[in-house]
């Protein structure tokens, strides 16, 4: 099991944003969690990462535990997990191959090895020629691959996806979603998505986590997923 999570609660200012959430990652596995804005998809995400810890529960990653009932054991920078924010987070004043070599230079590795693995990934996400570009002076597509290579350059155990595509107009939404699938088969990398975009997760996941109210309402294939939610809208 790559990612435990076991009876989580966290809340903010007095009011429960999760609320004994338990959910398990297999490795390879593509899980979508899919819900509203305000459900708790992102806070859980976030907690994954380390950003923030549970007030109350379990979470492990590989088998060690990450944080327990309020305490953080391991920091995020320590967990091996990639994260792709919704507004993309780029470095403005880095140039693609900076906002890529930043974190492997934190992590002190090796500048012959740096270079060899970001154009590795560069190539894979088909950015090489913008190398020395800056996100300024890249479209909006092309800022969500080199959002993505910096994630997966660092070799995550397992990539967070927090609405990646949200703000990106339907066709290069839907091709970007391609490229996603493409590149989690290639590397066979674990892949947790966070969308409110029925469709998308239905593209995406091998399994969805439907959450509400800080709860998770239903956990399923795309066939049953699909299926829970028709029922619900009465379809």
């Amino acid at each position: 099991m790559l990612v435990e999570i076991e009876n989580i609660f966290k809340s903010f200012d007095g009011l429960p944003a999760i609320n004994g959430v338990s959910l398990n990652i297999e490795k390879g596995e593509r899980v979508v969690i899919l819900g509203p804005s305000g459900c708790g998809k992102t806070t859980l995400l976030r907690m994954i990462a380390g950003f923030i810890h549970p007030g109350k529960g379990r979470l492990a990653i590989d088998g060690i535990a990450v944080a327990d009932n309020g305490r953080c054991l391991i920091e995020s920078e320590d967990r091996q997990v990639g994260m792709v924010f919704q507004d993309l987070a780029l470095w403005p004043h880095l140039n693609v191959y900076g906002n890529l070599e930043f974190g492997l230079t934190a992590k002190k590795t090796p500048r012959l090895e740096r270079g060899k693995r970001i154009d590795a990934i560069l190539e894979m996400v088909q950015m090489i020629q913008f190398k020395n570009a800056f996100p300024g002076d890249l479209s909006g597509g092309q800022q969500q691959r080199v959002a993505l290579a910096r994630a997966l350059v660092m070799q995550p155990k397992i990539l967070l996806m927090d609405e990646p595509l949200s703000n990106l107009d339907i066709d290069l939404n839907l091709r970007l979603r391609k490229e996603i699938l493409r590149l989690q088969n290639e590397l066979g990398i674990t892949m947790l998505y966070v969308t409110h975009d029925r469709d998308e997760a239905f593209f995406l996941a091998t399994r969805i986590v439907v959450m509400g109210g800080g709860k998770i309402q239903k956990t399923g294939t795309v066939n049953e997923v699909s299926e829970y939610l028709s029922k619900l809208s009465g379809d």
